[in-house]
């Protein structure tokens, strides 16, 4: 099988919610990221094709963890294996250079697991 995608994507090992910051509500957990995208598990769908301003919290070395924020465009969006729960993918449109060279370092960090 080939691998598509532009940019490899670490698996996330320990619950990160992300935050939509237009609401300040948490709208669901972090899956996988790249410094392109990222695919969350929600507990209901969002808006087809909706642009987002999303935040999150990336743990550091230090045991501490740094706070991001994306612009994100919804890409899709298909129903998780679990009842209730929903995968939805998407992909950056804005995002600070020093964040999107601190989800670099992140994703390439030793002992990441990929997708």
């Amino acid at each position: 099988m080939s691998e598509y995608r532009r940019a490899k994507r670490r698996k996330v090992g320990n619950a990160i919610d992300v935050v939509d910051t237009m609401t300040g509500q948490s709208i669901g957990k972090l899956s996988n990221l790249s410094e392109t995208g990222m695919l969350l598990i929600l507990s209901q769908a969002l808006v087809s094709d909706g642009l987002y301003q999303l935040r999150f919290a990336l743990p550091n070395e230090g045991g501490s963890s740094r706070s991001v924020e994306v612009g994100a465009h919804e890409l899709w969006s298909d129903e998780a294996a679990a009842p209730g729960q929903v995968w939805t993918g998407f992909r950056f449109i804005d995002v600070a250079p020093e964040d999107v060279a601190y989800i670099r370092e992140w994703v390439d960090a030793p002992g990441s697991q990929y997708v």
